[in-house]
């Protein structure tokens, strides 16, 4: 829902129904994740994308079904045909599972909040019943960046339970589905709810105003993180040098990451490769909660880091976390080709892949990241110094 959240916004602020389709189950290989929407306005509009094309068109006819009938919210199941790889079905292999209800906007007013919110770029979360009794199927709750209940069309209790179940991956910034209920003291009926999570961009923070800096700052931007570039050095650190980074940041590398916000998701990229830089701040960063930590070098750069790190105190868990030299083997040389390197292995680190080549592996090419956030053994290959 949320991944088309100014469309529906608009759509909330002039009170126009639409049907809502959503991705509640993925089996197998398949090309968006749960809790991707599509939407379809009254006068036919569609918003959004479930399966990049191959089962769009009957997925709205469904929704206009349900739009006109105003009928109960249903589910429906798209797979592959053995038969006819043209009839509706993902040809990628995959199997979805579809949940589409019809929401009215004039009736659910704090939607339109928790979608202006989402649009803007703040956290917040929707949970939406959509496995349960029917008489709160499709039911829908809002909460805002703190876990406070903003509105909700479910029960007191039920809200409660639901509520207390958002707030997990509300503080993940990850749309997840779980199931709960069964209680009789809490919340006797058994729930499937999907918790759409509109979090705050991730965090990438570049240490070194060089021109490999530069094309970083590009990529992470494209990748829709949040990116700061700072170096001690104010000759170099300027915005006109970083157009593409969020916040140019002249201070001491090691001194700016100690007062700065780091969390889970938050990718640190060292890039000056000189040690009276490189060392205090190493050593501040693995101590950090961060989700990635890179450092540029090449290999007797890297060996004589892990001397001075030793000699600093980091024990061998620590360094562990340590991508170093930076980045996937691509061969890389330019910055351009570089700033994909170091990108490649930041995704690859936070889904919990190994960055090999999809013809090298079997099983599904679209996999679900794992929930218990990135792998922290160390990567070992060259990138450009």
């Amino acid at each position: 829902m949320l991944n088309i959240a100014a469309p529906l916004h608009h759509w909330c602020r002039e009170h126009r129904p639409f049907a809502l389709a959503t991705i509640v189950g993925v089996t197998g290989s398949a090309p968006l994740p749960v809790g991707t929407s599509v939407a379809v306005g009254e006068d036919g509009t569609a918003v959004g994308s479930i399966s990049g094309g191959c089962v769009e068109g009957a997925v709205y006819e469904l929704c206009r079904q349900i739009l006109e009938d105003r009928t109960a919210p249903q589910q429906a199941r798209f797979g592959y045909s053995d038969e006819d790889a043209f009839a509706v079905g993902l040809t990628c292999g995959g199997q979805l599972d579809v949940h589409v209800q019809r929401i009215d906007p004039a009736t659910q007013p704090y939607l339109a909040t928790a979608l202006a919110d989402a649009a803007n770029g703040g956290p917040t979360a929707v949970a939406q019943i959509v496995n349960g009794p029917a008489h709160i199927l499709g039911g829908l709750l809002a909460l805002d960046s703190d876990g406070r209940l903003t509105g909700t069309d479910l029960d007191a209790d039920t809200s409660r339970v639901v509520t207390d179940h958002a707030q997990a991956p509300l503080r993940a910034g990850r749309t997840a589905a779980g199931r709960l209920g069964g209680d009789a003291s809490t919340c006797p009926e058994q729930l499937t709810v999907l918790v759409h999570v509109a979090a705050t961009r991730p965090r990438l923070l570049i240490f070194g105003a060089v021109d490999f800096a530069a094309a970083l700052a590009q990529a992470g931007r494209f990748l829709g993180y949040r990116v700061t570039v700072c170096d001690a050095r104010p000759v170099f650190a300027t915005a006109a040098r970083f157009p593409h980074a969020d916040e140019v940041v002249v201070d001491w590398p090691h001194r700016y990451l100690a007062q700065t916000a780091v969390d889970t998701r938050t990718a640190i990229c060292v890039l000056t490769h000189d040690a009276k830089f490189d060392i205090p701040l190493l050593r501040l960063a693995l101590a950090l909660p961060a989700g990635y930590v890179g450092a540029m070098g090449s290999r007797r750069t890297h060996s004589e880091r892990l001397r001075l790190l030793d000699e600093a105190g980091i024990t061998a868990e620590q360094l562990t976390a340590l991508h170093s030299p930076i980045g996937l083997d691509l061969c890389a040389r330019t910055p351009e080709e570089t700033a994909v390197s170091i990108t490649a292995e930041i995704i690859a680190h936070t889904n919990g892949t190994s960055g090999l080549p999809l013809s090298q592996r079997t099983g599904p090419i679209h996999r679900t990241a794992p929930h218990h956030g990135p792998d922290n053994r160390p990567t070992r290959q060259d990138a450009a110094a």
